[in-house]
């Protein structure tokens, strides 16, 4: 059932006269039913005592109880409700009870549901429309329910009135009705709606009645059921009132915020009506004069500014002009104004002639090349000569660097440090992953959401046509049906090729020789070699220990506390704790790890700062692993023994040390036998290892070990794989040595590629295998002859202590471990 009770916010529109018709059946019925009149006061108000029924029957209602004195429609559902609302019309007298329930489901509905009071009224009029009942019902008196007569449908009490009384001390409730008075006048300007039921409240009552003015004040409020309830069971005349006029201070302050908010709303919506209508007459004032421009005019203007300040080359101004030709004759609103729109955008807002000054002071460049890296002197020497070039010629033209190196090395903070050094902007994007060659050259405009490609955008970005372009992961490029983006990327690094390079959304030239591209990459096996060809390759090896450290307490503690908002005096990572650090923790090329373990340390002193731990906090060697955890790295160690030889490895994280074992298994038949994860290469190498050790067993006094005995070779470790020919020479004197059933006494390591004839070829990543032996102390090292050249390259502190025996075959090898 649903209770139709007056709200403030919606009312019927044919109130009033529905008022009129239920007042005029009211009054008649009473006519018919009054027992006793009486005349008060001179005014001829007739009062009704009513014939109240003993037993009752009741209708729940779920949103808000009903009042005494009220008169209003309600809805009831046909079923379950048709037989209750039959019984009330079968009735003598015509009344019932309605009762708030706590439940909102009304068809389900039970005697504990029910409060304790409720109102009778008399029923006026039943109309059935569809599967509802409309009633129109009027309010008496209150009642309690005494007892339950019938606990179900059609429900019926035993009822105890609470009829209305004579009023002795109205003086005292006077200040209390006019306040309830004053709050409605309030009420009424804010919300029009309460008008009508003001006038059907005058009509039946005055305000000298503090009851009736009670419960009609509170039917006005939207309080919630619970707050309405209690204004319904109190009986108390003055504390009905005083409740009541917290009911409506409370809706008043609804309504008057509900009216600030709809002054804002219309305040707003004037405002921009009046904007509106003053742009219209700036329109028509400025037609009448001549001098109106429209968004078309405006959109040109626009453009030509842009272009008083560039110097466009002849075929693209010829472009432009065309392009302006065809846009101030397109319709605004045409999807072709929008594509040409955009174009013209594009081609006015590159920096066409447009050039940034170089700074070409070579103290200056090397002063933000040592402040922003430590080491690495080979890299920042070649860098050095790049820009000594400039500054002789004057400028420096568009080169292509290419930075190789482990991760964590600094080649991407290398490439801002140059953008620094020579004043240019700086712009990076990764081409790691890019499958699309449009991503390089740009869509055709003929496509929705058509765009330039990459560079062009970085163009608009820094505003200048010399900016410094790092093209990070280039050895990482993909191809797909999409087309070959390392291909594209061809035409935009050929020195010989960008200074006409096409853009497919452009489609005219744009001149790049005069930027300096730096691409970086991990490895240059993975670039295609017509790409490789067009670059100038700086190799940046790993960090050794030293630097490390150095790096650390130059640039990473500080960097780390200022991120934790920690202050030096609140940590303390004393020198030997940062060298267990490096060495335990951090021992890869670069200096990414060691800098994400200092951020661990700081950020877990951080929390224990705020648990109050006596201050500075200090991370020792002891106390390392309660900040870092267990060791991640163990020391490499030289392993001696029959058949066991130290090798030297590169990998993409650095150089490592290799133990390579050979060993001797049975008799039973001749064999060779490979484990560790091998690579097709290094498998091969281990091939020509045995096969030149068996062909000059004789020189080696071996002649008899290999006729009959299966060898295993294994390279740990098992889990990691590897491949190469680096570790001919190391696997030729593991099986030498298993023949020969001599170790090797020497604290050596080696590393070459061995041909079947003996000759011991070069190989790569010297400084990595050089760096790797130095740190776990081996002070001895076999290299091939021809990669003398890349050793005397090394810095004198890397090859400081070092003997290094470099040979051209293998003999000499054997020469050097016996």
């Amino acid at each position: 059932m649903t209770d139709k009770m007056p709200e403030t916010e919606e009312k019927p529109e044919n109130t009033t006269d529905e008022n009129v018709e239920i007042k005029t059946e009211i009054t008649e019925e009473k006519a018919e039913n009054t027992t006793e009149e009486t005349v008060q006061n001179k005014a001829e108000v007739i009062t009704v005592k009513e014939t109240l029924p003993n037993i009752l029957h009741v209708l729940p209602l779920s949103n808000r109880p009903f009042f005494p004195h009220q008169v209003i429609p309600l809805i009831v559902d046909v079923d379950p409700w048709a037989e209750t609302v039959k019984a009330i019309a079968d009735s003598e007298n015509k009344m019932l009870g309605l009762v708030l329930v706590q439940t909102d489901n009304l068809n389900e509905v039970e005697t504990k549901d029910f409060c304790k009071m409720g109102t009778v009224c008399r029923l006026h009029r039943v109309v059935q429309a569809e599967d509802q009942l409309q009633i129109v019902v009027e309010g008496l008196h209150r009642f309690n329910i005494e007892d339950w007569v019938s606990q179900e449908r059609p429900f019926t009490i035993k009822p105890n009135y609470y009829p209305e009384t004579s009023i002795e001390n109205v003086e005292e409730l006077k200040p209390y009705v006019l306040a309830v008075i004053n709050t409605i006048k309030e009420l009424l300007p804010l919300n029009p709606l309460y008008n009508e039921d003001l006038k059907i409240f005058i009509q039946r009552f005055t305000p000298e009645e503090p009851s009736s003015l009670a419960d009609f004040a509170a039917s006005l409020t939207t309080a919630n059921k619970k707050e309405l309830q209690e204004v319904l069971e109190n009986l108390d005349i003055l504390s009905r009132l005083e409740k009541v006029l917290l009911l409506l201070n409370k809706e008043l302050q609804h309504a008057k915020a509900q009216e600030e908010i709809r002054q804002q709303v219309e305040e707003k919506m004037d405002q921009h009506q009046r904007d509106f209508f003053l742009r219209e007459q700036l329109k028509i004032i400025q037609k009448e004069l001549g001098i109106e421009k429209d968004d078309r005019t405006s959109e040109i203007d626009k453009f030509r500014d842009r272009l008083k300040e560039l110097t466009v080359p002849e075929a693209a101004q010829k472009c432009i002009d065309e392009e302006f030709d065809k846009m101030s004759m397109l319709e605004i609103g045409s999807a072709e104004y929008a594509v040409t729109r955009n174009y013209l955008d594009w081609l006015t807002l590159l920096p066409w002639g447009k050039y940034s000054e170089d700074k070409l002071d070579i103290k200056e460049a090397r002063k933000v090349l040592d402040s922003d890296h430590e080491g690495l002197e080979d890299v920042k020497d070649r860098i050095m000569e790049f820009l000594a070039v400039g500054q002789l010629k004057g400028s420096i033209g568009g080169t292509i660097l290419l930075l190789i190196g482990p991760p964590g090395v600094g080649k991407t903070s290398i490439g801002r440090s140059i953008a620094k050094a020579v004043g240019r902007s700086f712009f990076r994007f990764s081409v790691g992953g890019i499958h699309d060659e449009a991503e390089i050259k740009g869509h055709r405009r003929t496509y929705i959401g058509a765009m330039p490609g990459k560079f062009l955008q970085a163009m608009k970005e820094v505003k200048y046509s010399n900016p410094v372009i790092m093209l990070d992961e280039i050895d990482k490029l993909g191809s797909s049906y999409r087309g070959d983006p390392a291909s594209a990327m061809l035409e935009v690094l050929d020195p010989e090729q960008n200074c006409d390079f096409l853009d497919h959304y452009l489609d005219v030239r744009f001149d790049l020789s005069k930027v300096l591209f730096i691409c970086t990459a991990n490895q240059p096996d993975t670039i295609p070699a017509p790409l490789l060809d067009r670059m100038e390759m700086i190799k940046l090896s790993g960090y050794l220990a030293s630097e490390k450290f150095k790096i650390a307490k130059r640039h990473l503690i500080k960097k780390q506390l200022d991120k934790s908002g920690l202050k030096a005096k609140q940590l303390q990572l004393p020198d030997n704790t940062l060298r267990k650090i490096i060495e335990d923790y951090a021992r890869e090329a670069g200096v990414r790890g060691l800098e994400k373990r200092i951020g661990t340390i700081t950020r877990k002193a951080a929390l224990k700062l705020l648990e109050d731990v006596k201050l500075p906090i200090k991370v020792t060697p002891k106390n390392l692993s309660k900040f870092l955890g267990k060791p991640l790295f163990e020391n490499e160690k030289t392993i001696k023994g029959i058949g066991v030889v130290t090798g030297l490895a590169w990998t993409a994280m650095g150089g490592v040390t290799l133990n390579i074992e050979a060993s001797y298994t049975h008799n039973y038949a001749r064999g060779f036998k490979l484990t560790g994860q091998l690579g097709d290469v290094m498998k091969e190498s281990a091939e020509i290892a045995y096969s030149y050790i068996v062909s000059q067993r004789k020189n080696y006094e071996v002649n008899n070990f290999f006729e009959k005995a299966l060898i295993h070779i294994h390279v740990p470790a098992g889990a990691t794989p590897k491949d190469g020919p680096s570790a001919g020479i190391t696997m030729a004197s593991a099986l030498l040595s298993l023949a020969k059933g001599q170790k090797v006494e020497k604290n050596l390591a080696m590393t070459g590629e061995l041909t079947l004839t003996g000759q011991v070829l070069p190989v790569g990543g010297i400084r990595e295998k050089v760096i790797a032996a130095r740190r776990i102390k081996i002070s001895e090292l076999i290299l091939p002859q021809a990669n003398k050249r890349d050793f005397d390259e090394l810095p004198k502190y890397v090859r400081k202590g070092l003997n290094v025996q470099f040979v051209k075959e293998y003999s000499e090898v054997v020469k050097i471990l016996w």
